[in-house]
């Protein structure tokens, strides 16, 4: 699986990073802190936000992440520039598990609806952004097993984006190779 972190809750909880990376998971960027690309210049969100979670990222795994995940997907046309050296990924199913509807149909219904070979599921493991329910984590988290199981039985395989993309974790993509949404 691919984890895209917030840098400022790699430096709050650096021993879970440090969990992932060792349980063999990707560990991808989605900014400093959860503000939209809209909101801030191309030249910002490379250096405040994507450049520092990277140097974060790499201090506490000794890795670099070269995937990165924009906070409700917006990009600006300059961050397809700026951000050359990073593989963006955006979702193909997004579980809807943060805010007060996600109550309405239970995960598994949402995911598996939508679910076909080489989807990428987005989902949320904070309740304290925009929008969020503080006890959306926990719903979400409580329901995963379920969720994977239920895959596992349908014969897909959990795999991280580098592997699913088909890039070695340690590549770069530019423009030259295209823009590739997940």
């Amino acid at each position: 699986m691919t984890f895209f972190v917030l840098g400022s809750k790699a430096e709050r909880y650096p021993e879970l990073m440090k969990r992932i990376h060792m349980e063999g998971h990707q560990i991808g960027i989605h900014n400093y802190s959860h503000l939209p690309n809209w909101l801030m210049s191309p030249r910002h969100i490379r250096n405040k936000h994507v450049h520092r979670s990277a140097d974060i990222i790499e201090r506490i795994t000794g890795e670099r992440p070269a995937f990165y995940r924009p906070p409700w997907g917006i990009l600006n046309l300059g961050d397809l520039f700026a951000l050359r050296k990073y593989r963006i990924v955006l979702w193909s199913i997004m579980g809807w598990d943060w805010g007060k509807g996600s109550k309405n149909i239970p995960l598994k219904e949402r995911i598996l609806d939508q679910l076909e070979p080489g989807s990428i599921i987005l989902l949320h493991d904070s309740g304290d952004t925009w929008g969020a329910e503080p006890d959306a984590p926990s719903r979400m988290i409580a329901s995963l097993e379920e969720v994977i199981d239920t895959i596992h039985i349908q014969g897909y395989e959990c795999v991280r984006a580098d592997e699913l993309l088909h890039k070695p974790h340690d590549s770069r993509s530019d423009l030259s190779k295209g823009f590739r949404v997940g």
